[in-house]
């Protein structure tokens, strides 16, 4: 396999860290696999390349064409950015959808974490990828479960777990089934009187998060403002709730990940306050103007992937930061276990504690 430069692959501008790489042996396993197979690059497909490994190992490998979806914001700029870096070209960024996988005989996958996302996935596959296609989906061992060949299993007609190397395990699927009339996703619930919908990469689908449902309890007590902010909104049903229970606020809700924004800007129209709620895909609200904002409610990931880490929540919280006018407020919910009360007061201004549960906290902090 040609020598590619992984190691100058950075992951910016996502949190970058010594324990974070911007790939891993999974990326390695695939972009052999395609290699292998001969197939041209206009035939081949990405699905979930975190920051560009997989694709720029191929264009690098001289094959041109290659399309590749990734769900994250950040996932797309870091791919850009190691693309210019590296004088790279010869792939093409799609969504989720028919563009992406028209004619494609082989797809790549790097698995995702939610098996509902998994099954999206594969039902557009073969629902819109070339009668032969493969898909290869690859993970790192240790995230693997017997769930996700069972998911696979609903869309193709032959999956097929492989040896185990470094750590990483590819799986085979094959001969895609037939689709079914409607793609499985997205999904719709009722929660008293709240419509959610959610496609399969959104966080906690169409139910309402235990955070969320903490912070909606609060809802009551916030500021009305003229101009309100959903950071990280996933399914939008703190921007809608907000949005209903004050008429004249403009919402902005913001989401890095593009199944999360899909299901609020379709959780918006099924609420029927899309005249006062706009949805964005952007990386912590950076389109957003500084000083603009006078209330932003976030209930912060503590997740990056499938690591434990704290960087996620602090690049939302400087986010806040940024926007919000002198005078607003930042209301967050979070696990009480992670402390982050001196982290706002240092970031926003003075925090203080609004509600406790046993396991969440929510706080009020006002910018300085």
């Amino acid at each position: 396999m040609p020598d590619f430069p992984y190691a100058r692959l950075r992951r910016r501008p996502d949190v970058e860290a010594e324990n974070l790489q911007a790939h891993d042996a999974t990326d390695l396993l695939l972009v052999e696999r395609a290699l292998d197979s001969d197939i041209p690059g206009a035939e081949i497909t990405v699905i979930g390349d975190e920051y560009g490994a997989i694709t720029l190992a191929l264009t690098d490998a001289g094959l041109s064409g290659i399309r590749v979806h990734q769900d994250l914001a950040t996932g797309r700029r870091a791919l850009a950015l190691n693309a210019e870096d590296l004088g790279l070209t010869g792939f093409v960024s799609h969504e989720l959808d028919s563009a992406l996988l028209a004619g494609a005989r082989l797809v790549l996958l790097q698995l995702p974490k939610s098996l509902a996302e998994l099954e999206e996935i594969a039902d557009a596959v073969a629902r819109w990828a070339a009668p032969d296609a493969v898909l290869v989906a690859g993970g790192r061992v240790k995230h693997m479960t017997l769930a996700q060949n069972e998911v696979l299993a609903r869309s193709f007609a032959s999956v097929q777990a492989q040896r185990a190397e470094r750590k990483s395990r590819l799986i085979v699927a094959s001969s895609p089934l037939p689709a079914p009339a409607s793609p499985p996703f997205p999904v719709t619930a009722q929660h008293e009187g709240l419509t959610l919908v959610a496609h399969g990469g959104a966080f906690a689908g169409a139910r309402l998060d235990i955070g969320t449902r903490v912070l909606l309890d609060a809802l009551g007590r916030m500021p009305v403002g003229e101009t309100v902010v959903d950071l990280g909104c996933g399914t939008g049903a703190l921007a809608v709730s907000y949005a209903i229970a004050h008429p004249g606020a403009h919402v902005i809700a913001t989401d890095r990940s593009a199944a999360a924004a899909a299901s609020a800007r379709a959780t918006v129209l099924a609420n029927g306050v899309d005249d006062r709620v706009t949805v964005t895909h952007d990386d912590a609200g950076s389109e957003i103007a500084e000083g603009s904002i006078d209330v932003v409610l976030l209930n912060p990931p503590f997740h990056l992937g499938t690591s434990v880490h704290t960087g996620a929540a602090t690049r939302l919280f400087e986010a806040a930061a940024r926007m919000l006018r002198p005078g607003g407020e930042l209301w967050t919910v979070y696990n009480s276990s992670l402390g982050y009360r001196a982290e706002l007061t240092r970031l926003i201004g003075t925090t203080e504690q609004v509600e406790r549960t046993p396991k969440f906290t929510v706080t009020r902090s006002v910018r300085r």
